[in-house]
């Protein structure tokens, strides 16, 4: 198995906040336009804010940068600030009628700019498809674009949104892990991953590089679920084809994994990730980390995800809520992979290790050997201390009608009979059963929900290779086999 080198994640808060803020505006739009469109300072927003702050009890985000510009986490601040400055100042703004908002109208408003400020509570992101709008990140010193059509900001480091999470509000970052794993494995022709972005323009030195979402990326954002019956039973609309380790006590996942850009459809998703996993019901917690591809863009993404409550509230991709710390300021995360792998060509590889370090409790996230941040022990439940059970593999998320099987396909599109070169793998699929030391899997589970669309084998170590534990597996979906 010679590999060339190929480079030199909707809860009901969502929805709850998105009626809230169409409700708002829906009664205000047209007195707002009455009023103008005002340019307010940060300066005038302080102010008025203070005052409000000290009536009525509220709490409001900071929302607009030097320019007066909305930025993540207060999209709608200027329509909010508008409203609410025009009242403090006992303006009339609805001259056909000379009315103004009663006081517990201007509670309502003032509330409704203060959650929609905040924005991201306690891992929970409020930001839907309905009410998205592509705003700068607070704490943004630099803007970068890349090629592939994405947009970077530089944001400084202890403003990135792990610290809008209630638990994180004091925390100090650890730049590096507190312990580092023995045992891992590396990657032949291991190179330094590249993004794209990074021949546009580097972060500064006390920043990190965040994506900001385009309004399609929320198309295939929707709530994630993972599936732990192993049965007959799947959760609707998702399929697999994946490995996992008997329940027991893990500290960490390894494995190096195959980079494909398979066909999406519709607002299907793609993915090959690790699962690392504690829990059950709605105590479900998960890490994830791999590459994913989504509604028909033919573009291969990293990602990140993490739940603390089964996918309900909690949790998200990339750093899309507060959660996940990021350390280095070489990478986006959830950029674009530039190079994949290719059917009969060039096979392209990504290392992921997901470990807890000790004592700090934290689960660090290394790709490619650089380590990108971690998420922090202390925003789990049944995870905080150790994993029970580590799942390697390839998930399909579909909305496609029930009648007929998606087409979407897994991996590389090819059963992983076909082999190297042809079917999408992985290998040096390791584990910690201790902390930071790993070793080969070699007591792996196969699991197919639909091993006619989608399937698995699985090779354990054999001697005279460096490979360690390793699969082949995915498949094309809809076939003459693959009817629903």
């Amino acid at each position: 198995m010679l590999e060339q080198a190929c480079w030199g994640s909707s809860s009901n808060k969502w929805q709850q906040f998105g009626q809230q803020q169409a409700a708002v505006s829906a009664a205000g739009s047209a007195k707002v336009s009455a009023a103008g469109s005002a340019t307010v300072s940060a300066a005038v927003w302080t102010a008025a804010t203070s005052s409000f702050s000290s009536k009525f009890g509220i709490s409001f985000c900071s929302s607009l940068d030097s320019s007066g510009e909305a930025v993540e986490g207060c999209a709608y601040a200027r329509y909010c600030t508008t409203l609410l400055i025009i009242q403090h100042f006992n303006m009339v703004y609805d001259q056909s009628h000379k009315t103004k908002i009663s006081d517990s109208m201007l509670v309502l408003l003032a509330l409704a700019c203060s959650l929609l400020g905040s924005a991201l509570v306690d891992g929970t992101r409020l930001v839907t498809a309905n009410n998205f709008e592509s705003v700068k990140h607070k704490g943004t010193v630099k803007t970068i674009e890349s090629d592939s059509g994405d947009v970077i900001d530089c944001v400084e480091i202890y403003k990135q949104p792990a610290f809008d999470h209630p638990l994180l509000r004091n925390h100090t970052i650890e730049m590096e892990p507190s312990s580092t794993p023995s045992g891992v494995k590396p990657t032949n022709n291991q190179a330094k991953l590249i993004q794209d972005w990074f021949k546009n323009g580097e972060c500064p030195d006390g920043t990190i590089p965040i994506i900001r979402p385009q309004r399609y990326d929320y198309n295939w954002r929707a709530p994630r679920r993972l599936d732990n019956s192993f049965g007959d039973n799947p959760y609707e609309n998702h399929e697999y084809a994946k490995v996992f380790l008997p329940d027991g006590t893990y500290y960490g996942a390894h494995a190096s994994m195959n980079v494909w850009t398979p066909a999406t459809y519709d607002t299907d998703i793609s993915l090959a990730q690790i699962w690392v996993v504690s829990g059950a019901g709605e105590q479900l917690n998960t890490i994830e980390a791999g590459w994913i591809t989504h509604s028909g863009r033919n573009q291969t993404r990293m990602f990140l995800y993490w739940t603390r409550d089964n996918y309900n509230s909690t949790g998200c991709y990339n750093l899309d809520c507060p959660g996940f710390v990021q350390t280095t300021r070489k990478y986006a995360v959830g950029a674009v992979i530039p190079r994949v792998s290719s059917y009969n060509g060039p096979q392209c590889s990504l290392v992921f290790t997901i470990v807890k370090a000790v004592p700090s409790g934290n689960w660090w996230l290394q790709i490619q050997g650089e380590y990108i941040g971690y998420w922090p022990g202390s925003i789990f439940t049944t995870l905080s201390d150790h994993s029970t059970r580590i799942t390697w593999g390839g998930e399909i998320g579909t909305s496609t009608p029930h009648g007929r099987h998606t087409q979407t396909e897994m991996g590389s599109g090819h059963f992983p009979h076909e082999g190297y070169g042809k079917a999408s793998y992985f290998y040096h699929v390791q584990y910690a059963d201790q902390p930071g030391s790993f070793k080969d899997a070699t007591s792996l589970i196969p699991y197919a929900t639909k091993p006619l669309c989608y399937d698995i084998i699985v090779f354990p170590p054999r001697e005279g290779t460096s490979y360690g534990t390793s699969f082949f597996y995915g498949g094309p979906g809809y076939s003459s086999s693959c009817q629903t």
